[in-house]
C-alpha cells in the first residue's frame, strides 16, 4: 500500500507539472519575453554592418563539386602562400626557405622593415576582404604572413630574370605551379604595391606594366604565354586570373542566348568526311570550321595541364561565371572526344600533343574536367560552330562521300580499280544497249 500510495503521488505531481506548463503558455505574456529577447537578437542581425567584399579581387575556396573530382589538383604540394593553406604541416619545410628569400629581398630593395609592416598594416582590411571566407589569424600573425609571402614572391620573379643562378629551390617546377593555385593566391595589388615601394617608379602604370613583365617572364616558358599589349589596361586579380586573361582572345566573342551542344564525336565527324587540320593562332582557343574543315590550335597535354586547367575553370566557376571562355573550349573538347580512336585521330592530326604517354590518360583527363562544372550558354561563335558541324554530320550527301571516297578512293590502286570498274559498267551498258538497237 505505501508502495502505490507513492506511484499515486509522483503521477499526481508529474500531472500538476503538465499542466501548469500549459497554463504558463496560455497565460497572457507567458511567451512574449521569450519573443522579444529573440526579436532583439534577430534585429542585431538585421541591423548589423554589412559586410563589404572587396571589389579588388576575390580569391576563393574551390567548390566541393570540383574538389571531390582531384583533391591534389587544388592543394599545393610544396609551398603555402596566403591563409589558405597556411596551416598545413606538409608545407611548413618550405617557411625556412620563404624566410631566406625574404631577407633576400629586403637586402636586394633596401626597404625599411618599419615601412613595410606599416604599409601591409594599413592594407590589412582590404586584403582580408579579398578572401571569401573569414581569416582566423591575429593582426600581428595576418600581416606578418603576408609581408613573408609577398616579398618571398618578388624574390622569386626578381631571380627568374637573372642569368645567374642564385640557391635554387628545391622543387622549383612543383613550386611555380603551387603559385597559380586559385587557393594559393595574394591579392595582385598587395604584390603590386610592394614592387613600387622596392623599385620605384614614375608612376603607378609604369610600375604595374613592369610587374606584369616580370610574372609573365617567370610563368611564360612553362606555358609558352608572352606579353600583350593590352595587359596593361586589365585589371589582373593574382595569378591564377593571370594565366587566365592572357589566353583569352584580345576581343572577347559575345555569349549566346541559347543553349547549343555538339552533337558528334571527332571520329564520328570524321567518318562524315570533316577534315581536321591544325590552326596557327595566338589564342589556343580559337577554333573555326569552314569548307568542311575543322582547325583547331595545337593544344599539349602534360602532368601539368590538369593541375593548371582545373584552377581556372574553378575560378571561372566563381568570378567569371557568366564569361567562361576557358570552361568554353573543354566543354567542346568533351564532346569532340569519347573514345581512345578520338584522342588518336586529333594526335594523328598534330592537334593534341600527348606527353602523357597513354591516349587513355589524355581521354580520361579531358572527359574528366568538366565534372561538376555549371555551364552557362556558349560564346556565340561556338553556338555557330556546333550548328555548323551538326548540319554537316546530318546531311546524307556528306556521310554518301566520305564513304565512297574511303572505300573505293582511300589509295591509288584502290582509286585504279574503282575507275576501271566504273569503265567497264559503262562499257558493258553501251554495248547492252546496242545489241537491243540492233
Amino acid at each position: 500500500m505505501p508502495e502505490s500510495s507513492n506511484e499515486i503521488q509522483t503521477a499526481t505531481s508529474i500531472n500538476n507539472e503538465d499542466q501548469n506548463t500549459q497554463k504558463e503558455a496560455h497565460i497572457p505574456g507567458g511567451n512574449e519575453k521569450k519573443n522579444d529577447e529573440l526579436v532583439i537578437e534577430i534585429r542585431k542581425m538585421v541591423e548589423g554592418p554589412e559586410t563589404q567584399s572587396s571589389k579588388q579581387c576575390l580569391i576563393y575556396k574551390v567548390l566541393p563539386q570540383l574538389r571531390k573530382w582531384n583533391e591534389e589538383a587544388y592543394t599545393p604540394q610544396v609551398i603555402s602562400i596566403g591563409p589558405i593553406h597556411k596551416k598545413n604541416e606538409r608545407l611548413e619545410a618550405m617557411e625556412e626557405h620563404k624566410k631566406r628569400f625574404f631577407r633576400s629581398f629586403v637586402k636586394r630593395s633596401k626597404i625599411e622593415l618599419e615601412h613595410l609592416v606599416r604599409t601591409i598594416r594599413e592594407m590589412e582590411e582590404s586584403i582580408r576582404g579579398c578572401y571569401a571566407e573569414t581569416i582566423d589569424l591575429s593582426s600581428d600573425m595576418f600581416v606578418k604572413m603576408i609581408v613573408v609571402d609577398a616579398s618571398f614572391i618578388l624574390e622569386i620573379l626578381c631571380r627568374s630574370t637573372s642569368k645567374k643562378i642564385e640557391s635554387p629551390l628545391p622543387r622549383a617546377t612543383a613550386m611555380m605551379f603551387d603559385l597559380l593555385l586559385l587557393e594559393n593566391q595574394l591579392p595582385f595589388f598587395v604584390i603590386e604595391k610592394l614592387h613600387q615601394l622596392a623599385f620605384p617608379s614614375d608612376s603607378i602604370i609604369s610600375n604595374y606594366n613592369a610587374l606584369l613583365r616580370l610574372s609573365i617572364n617567370y610563368f611564360g616558358p612553362s606555358f609558352n604565354i608572352q606579353f600583350r599589349d593590352d595587359l596593361p589596361n586589365v585589371e589582373i586579380d593574382h595569378f591564377t586570373d593571370l594565366l587566365r586573361m592572357v589566353q583569352l582572345p584580345k576581343k572577347r566573342p559575345r555569349r549566346g542566348h541559347q543553349q547549343a551542344d555538339l552533337l558528334y564525336t571527332a571520329t564520328q565527324l570524321h567518318e562524315a568526311g570533316v577534315k581536321f587540320e591544325v590552326l596557327k593562332s595566338e589564342c589556343c582557343f580559337d577554333i573555326k570550321f569552314e569548307k568542311g574543315v575543322l582547325k583547331i590550335p595545337k593544344f599539349e597535354l602534360d602532368d601539368w595541364t590538369e593541375v593548371v586547367t582545373r584552377n581556372i575553370m574553378a575560378l571561372e566557376q566563381t568570378r567569371y561565371i557568366k564569361n567562361s571562355y576557358i570552361t568554353d573550349y573543354f566543354v567542346f573538347m568533351d564532346s569532340l572526344i569519347n573514345t581512345r580512336e578520338d584522342v588518336d585521330l586529333l594526335c594523328k592530326k598534330k592537334i593534341l600533343v600527348n606527353y602523357l604517354g597513354d591516349n587513355n590518360a589524355a581521354m580520361s583527363m579531358i572527359n574528366n574536367l568538366n565534372n561538376g562544372i555549371t555551364c552557362g550558354t556558349p560564346r556565340e561563335d561556338y553556338i555557330d560552330l556546333y550548328n555548323k558541324l551538326n548540319s554537316f554530320y546530318e546531311n546524307p550527301w556528306h556521310k554518301w562521300k566520305a564513304t565512297l571516297k574511303s572505300q573505293y578512293f582511300s589509295t591509288p590502286w584502290r582509286a585504279a580499280s574503282t575507275v576501271a570498274a566504273i569503265i567497264l559498267l559503262v562499257l558493258t551498258f553501251i554495248q547492252t544497249v546496242c545489241s537491243i538497237i540492233k
